[in-house]
């Protein structure tokens, strides 16, 4: 998705940002993220990134389990940043968000302060690359591999899209889309997000495709 305000450098992104913990979501560098935010602490926090420079911080808890409201478990110290391109109100104390992916960051350190929700200092240096992740791309063997094993993971998670679709999409799209919605574990979203470059993250992502779709097939049940 195009944003209003384009992010070449590190340098462009503030290095204190508000933290999303949220186990099993990752935001990559040119995907989106769509998000039901209900909890008072993440309205607050979505209300004062409005307010300033529309940047959130995913990032998972260490343990694989999502906090309670006053509880702050340790996190991973990878995570991405996403600008708010979307935001909407449902009705009924709700946001509908769309968090667009810019960079992944390393948190240096939390800062305590009176928000409800939590702040860190991090550094996005150690990722220069994802500012111009659209330059990259796989080769050809290994996108049509990716190709047949996303389509089948899309077909066994009833999701609604064509090969040809799929086929379309750029490269670094098409990983993101598929590493973000796979049906894969906290620990192998995590290694999906930390994969130092685009080819890294195909290979990793057509196996543990693989992997999903022969559990899958063994087990006779839909992926979810």
């Amino acid at each position: 998705m195009a944003m209003n305000k384009p992010y070449l450098r590190a340098s462009d992104l503030p290095d204190t940002i508000p933290l999303f913990p949220l186990t099993g979501a990752i935001l990559l560098p040119g995907g989106q993220l769509p998000l039901n935010i209900f909890e008072p602490r993440y309205l607050a926090m979505f209300d004062d990134a409005m307010r300033a420079e529309r940047i959130v911080g995913m990032v998972q808890p260490l343990a694989g389990i999502d906090a309670a409201p006053g509880q702050s478990p340790a996190l991973r110290p990878v995570g991405a940043a996403g600008r708010i391109t979307q935001m909407s109100e449902t009705g009924d104390g709700r946001y509908f968000v769309v968090l667009s992916g810019v960079a992944r960051f390393r948190i240096l350190s939390e800062i305590a302060s009176d928000k409800p929700y939590r702040l860190a200092r991090v550094d996005f240096g150690g990722f220069a690359d994802d500012f111009a992740a659209e330059e990259e791309s796989v080769s050809p063997g290994r996108r049509a591999d990716l190709n047949a094993v996303a389509f089948d993971l899309a077909q066994a998670l009833r999701l609604e899209i064509a090969r040809k679709d799929v086929e379309s999409m750029p490269d670094v799209d098409m990983i993101s889309v598929f590493s973000m919605i796979g049906p894969f574990d906290h620990a192998e979203k995590q290694a999906l997000l930390e994969a130092p470059d685009l080819a890294s993250r195909a290979d990793l992502l057509l196996a543990l495709g693989e992997i999903a779709l022969s559990r899958a097939t063994k087990a006779g049940k839909p992926l979810q």
